[in-house]
């Protein structure tokens, strides 16, 4: 007994040596920069980058074969970081992108032609005449697009939608494969007028199946001063290199289907050194601008709605866009004034 005890022990101990030798011997050295690099990556693994996992694509940027920028998930910061290892430069960084769901049919507004109790999984819905919705390019509501985020960016709605946190979001494009429906797209942050709907249906039918699709009625597309709106096969789109954010056809959609995501809108101000040349009066689309000839002009805060065509027209540029509250201020002290 006791020898095969010792027996086992040297076996142990020979191979334990044979291990570590060969350890060091065929051992990879790897690059300090790397273990860095992956040290401020955020390890979600989503593959936004084009690599295997975060410690690939540092082994990638290490070597030279990778963008310092290629992380979106890290946004600016990482990029910094990283730059400072690489010891260059950090690139100026393109426009963060946000998920936006096309799709306001929930549960309340769209109707439903059967019940489903099958797999809870778009992809699998969609195969059983095309899902349950009677709308058949709206959101089936299974979560397929919210379990596939990896940075816990989006939860469902008690009406059966999916929802982006923008403050979690990384732009990441993870949850646009899994929707079946093509509803997800990543649109820069600062674009916050959204046709929120991708029905190809004649407006007639539309109506039938969902309280909340586009109609195609051209309101939208007649208002908007910039020609940023226009109807293709049967739905109103948006040219996001032409759309300024003014919200002219928010307002005017019969449905509620356009919606603007700036919670509070900034109103024009037109500072004292403005001539009078009345080119903000006649292009303003609300009336919210008076004044007379070679007079400075005032704007009513509460008539304006933020749409800064005025301030974009201004030839002398003497018009900035302020909070509603200051505005409302400098407006009451300059009547004051002139009392």
């Amino acid at each position: 007994m006791l020898d095969a005890i010792i027996t086992m022990s040297a076996m142990g101990a020979l191979a334990s040596l044979g291990l570590g030798i060969a350890a060091r011997k065929f051992a990879v050295e790897i690059d300090p920069k790397v273990a860095e690099i992956d040290s401020f990556l955020p390890h979600a693994n989503c593959g936004a980058c084009g690599y295997a996992g975060c410690m690939g694509f540092a082994m990638a940027v290490a070597e030279g074969k990778a963008p310092v920028s290629g992380c979106p998930p890290g946004g600016a910061s990482t990029t910094k970081k990283i730059s400072a290892i690489m010891g260059v430069t950090a690139p100026e960084m393109p426009e963060r992108m946000l998920a936006r769901i096309y799709c306001l049919g929930g549960h309340q507004e769209a109707i439903e032609k059967f019940e489903y109790h099958g797999i809870q999984d778009c992809n699998a819905a969609v195969l059983i005449s095309g899902g349950s919705k009677s709308c058949v390019y709206g959101c089936l509501g299974l979560a397929s697009c919210v379990k596939a985020c990896p940075f816990d960016a989006m939860y469902m709605s008690k009406n059966g939608l999916p929802v982006v946190i923008d403050d979690k979001c990384t732009g990441c494009g993870l949850c646009i494969p899994p929707c079946p429906k093509n509803l997800l797209e990543l649109v820069p942050e600062n674009k916050d007028v959204h046709i929120f709907c991708r029905s190809l249906d004649k407006g007639a039918d539309t109506k039938k199946v969902c309280n909340v699709g586009c109609i195609a009625c051209n309101k939208c597309d007649k208002v908007c001063p910039y020609d940023a709106i226009t109807i293709d096969s049967f739905l109103a789109r948006i040219d996001y290199n032409k759309c300024t954010g003014c919200g002219l056809c928010v307002p005017v959609c019969p449905t509620n289907i356009i919606s603007d995501l700036i919670p509070v809108r900034e109103v024009a101000y037109v500072h004292e050194e403005c001539i009078g040349c009345l080119i903000c009066k006649k292009v303003c689309p609300v009336d919210a601008i008076t004044g007379e000839s070679k007079q400075l002009h005032f704007v009513d805060p509460v008539k304006c709605i933020g749409c800064t065509i005025c301030a974009d027209k201004c030839p002398p540029r003497v018009i900035e866009m302020r909070s509603s509250q200051a505005k409302i201020n400098a407006q009451t002290e300059r009547v004051i004034r002139a009392a």
